[in-house]
């Protein structure tokens, strides 16, 4: 079974997937926060630095955003085109001038010590898709593996977007009907053909304006797993409630119940809390007797595993295969839980067999399937150590 928990107290909100009673996500918000990340802006350019082809936009925020040269280039398929190679044959003072008004969208949340990041890559998500303006390709989420499937959905969008439009596939597109898809993008295309007209009618006047909030943590989350067997929806506060229920009738054709328990701990309620204080800590044991600990710098996230307090058989190589076997299926859990981003680097325990270590790139693989973010597996380095990447579900700052 599979459920959520909102709960809300006077400093954060939490968000809490649970499957079975177990707490397989988790996601935070401090109340005083200000996001904006996911909002467009008519913004306008301050200054140009084309030392970091780069440039400082103001979108009415507090600190001026900051947008590289290939978020103001046309988006392209990087599966199919070296952005590098683009790169180098262009400068962003031939294409942005100070003065200049472009509409461009949040991708990253400001920091104490950075501004955001924008982007003109516009996305606008949906139920099915995610609609991408000005881009001329249609990719498929990796969870989506039926190429059957995959030749469907791409018809459906290919006769359904107008030229100039391209989209990501969700996951929840898969095997729903045509009809459903086609409704869901051509409400996207309306949506961003309105706010191309607003910062038409704004154009003239001085002052950056935002053109497009985006949804708000809740909202993101529920569009997000709103179609994975959801039975159950708990919340403890008024508003929340009202909100869920108004978002679930206009997002999904199907009930499902929702509940208020109003000035209630749903954390301790539900037995989350504790399953929270094991998620934070750095070490995390298995069940064999070894454990991971789990470290997090600026430039990456560091994994290290460890026999602990498992002696195995006589064989060696068979008892380190073991614990990284253990390892790898507990990492994926980890990284989902933590909703850990950027680069990874897992420092296993060294294998001699070639052959041990392709399965533990595929266990590890097979096990990442589970998680709705984006990885990607890079493979063990001359160093013995595995690099993989993951991109950020929702921040947790």
């Amino acid at each position: 079974m599979r459920e959520i928990v909102i709960n809300k107290n006077e400093k954060q909100l939490d968000i809490i997937l649970l499957e079975n009673g177990n707490v397989i996500e988790k996601y935070k918000e401090n109340n005083a926060q200000n996001r904006i990340e996911g909002n467009i802006y008519l913004g306008k350019v301050q200054n140009v630095l084309p030392g970091m082809q780069a440039a400082f936009i103001d979108i009415g925020e507090e600190k001026n955003t900051f947008i590289h040269l290939k978020d103001v280039l046309p988006k392209v398929d990087e599966t199919k085109h070296d952005i590098k190679d683009i790169l180098k044959e262009k400068n962003i003072k031939e294409i942005v001038k100070p003065g200049m008004k472009i509409i461009v969208q949040v991708k990253r949340d400001a920091t104490n010590k950075k501004g955001a990041r924008v982007s003109t890559h516009i996305s606008l998500p949906s139920r099915f898709a995610v609609l991408m303006p000005n881009a001329d390709f249609i990719t498929i989420s990796q969870k989506i593996e039926d190429e059957k499937e995959k030749l469907r959905l791409t018809k459906i969008v290919k006769e359904t977007l107008p030229k100039g439009y391209g989209a990501i596939i969700r996951t929840a597109a898969y095997k729903k009907q045509d009809e459903q898809i086609k409704e869901d993008l051509i409400k996207t295309v309306e949506k961003w053909e309105t706010i191309k007209k607003d910062a038409e009618k704004i154009q003239e006047e001085n002052k950056p304006q935002i053109l497009y909030e985006s949804l708000d943590l809740i909202q993101k989350f529920l569009l997000d797993v709103i179609d994975q067997q959801i039975e159950k929806i708990t919340v403890n506060d008024k508003q929340i409630l009202n909100k869920v229920e108004k978002f679930t009738k206009e997002v999904i054709d199907k009930k499902i119940n929702i509940e208020c328990i109003e000035n209630t701990n749903l954390l301790s309620t539900y037995d989350i809390d504790k399953q929270l204080e094991k998620i934070a800590n750095r070490k995390v044991w298995l069940k064999c007797g070894g454990f991971i600990t789990i470290d997090y710098t600026e430039a990456l996230t560091a994994i290290d595993v460890n026999s602990g307090k498992y002696v195995g058989t006589k064989d060696l190589e068979q008892t380190v295969f073991t614990v990284n076997k253990e390892a790898s299926i507990e990492i994926a859990k980890q990284l989902r839980l933590r909703d850990i981003g950027g680069m990874i680097i897992i420092d296993y325990i060294d294998m001699q067999k070639k052959e041990n270590k392709q399965k533990i790139v595929e266990i590890l693989e097979e096990n990442l399937k589970k998680d709705r973010s984006k990885t990607q597996v890079i493979g063990f380095t001359k160093l013995n150590l595995l690099e993989m990447t993951r991109k950020h579900m929702f921040s947790n700052e």
